[in-house]
């Protein structure tokens, strides 16, 4: 790969193109150790529980170490412009709009008259971008860590930074629990939209502790509806389990949904929760078929909460429904 030092000041030069295309060399992402996620020979091998996910890379656009984490972002030959945080593939263009429609419409479809929603992480604006499809919607409000992360991204994934230029919405730069731990039942909605949590990024810990978890249930209105991303019952069904076992210490409603994100190692999963036990997150209240949507529809949501038998054995103990 070359020089690694250049290509951790940003975006490689035009005259050293070649040099960082990712075609020479070998090195790891991130502040993964030896044997995870890495690039070599032209391709980025996403590395987890002893399996690789590759992308063939045409031409890596940016990398950088910034003071939280490595952002790397490339284009790729099958999947369009892959973003990376500390080697955790967070989205490709081919398919990211259907992680950021189940993780914006789903909980909005099932809240009776949401106003203010709190994304905390997404720092590629996809979220924002699928939020501001909703009119009735007051204020979109988004709290990252990585500004960094923001800038790569309106430079490089302009078709999710699109959601930037959201007039709704209230952009802070700061650590999500922090905020989270200064507002007082100020949102209807609250959608963790971070990285997973890996022994080699510890920057989202504080977000999946229990202190975070009372926090955003103070944070909510009685109403309040809770989104997070977690993995997916064949990735990690004992993390998706012991996250709906500790959610259900603050909260209602506690469910489990999936969608299918082809440029993931795996399938993406979600723990939903409410604090009205009313809330049935299986049948959306409204339709949202109006939209101009790529992935998500009223049946789409309706069979997300399907899982394999398997995992409802493992889950029926702590769904809280």
């Amino acid at each position: 790969m070359g020089n690694i030092d250049v290509l951790d000041e940003g975006r490689p030069s035009q005259e050293n193109k070649k040099e960082h295309d990712g075609n020479q060399g070998t090195f790891n992402i991130g502040k993964m150790e030896p044997g995870t996620s890495f690039m070599k020979e032209g391709w980025f091998y996403d590395v987890w529980d002893g399996q690789a996910y590759c992308h063939q890379i045409e031409n890596v656009l940016f990398r950088k170490t910034t003071k939280y984490q490595e952002v790397l972002i490339f284009e790729s030959k099958s999947s369009g412009k892959l973003l990376v945080l500390d080697g955790d593939v967070q989205c490709a263009e081919k398919d990211e709009f259907g992680y950021q429609e189940m993780i914006a419409h789903v909980p909005v479809a099932c809240h009776p008259n949401p106003k203010n929603v709190l994304i905390v992480g997404g720092g590629d604006g996809g979220v924002i971008r699928e939020l501001d499809k909703h009119s009735d919607i007051e204020t979109i409000t988004l709290c990252e860590i990585d500004e960094e992360v923001i800038s790569a991204c309106k430079e490089f994934m302009p078709s999710m930074a699109v959601g930037f230029s959201c007039k709704r919405l209230k952009l802070h730069i700061g650590d999500g629990f922090e905020f989270v731990k200064e507002r007082r039942q100020a949102f209807d909605i609250i959608i963790n939209d971070i990285p997973d949590r890996t022994p080699c990024n510890d920057l989202t810990d504080s977000i999946y502790s229990k202190d975070y978890y009372e926090l955003v249930k103070a944070a909510l209105k009685p109403n309040g509806i809770f989104m997070s991303q977690q993995p997916s019952v064949w990735g990690n069904l004992e993390c998706a389990r012991s996250v709906m076992e500790m959610s259900g210490d603050y909260f209602s409603v506690v469910d489990y949904n999936m969608c299918m994100i082809p440029s993931f190692p795996d399938m993406q999963g979600f723990v939903m929760c409410s604090l009205n036990q009313n809330t049935n997150f299986r049948e959306p209240l409204r339709s949202l078929d109006g939209l101009d949507l790529k992935y998500y529809n009223s049946a789409v949501h309706r069979a997300s909460f399907a899982v394999p038998e398997f995992a409802r054995k493992k889950l029926q103990k702590v769904y809280k429904l």
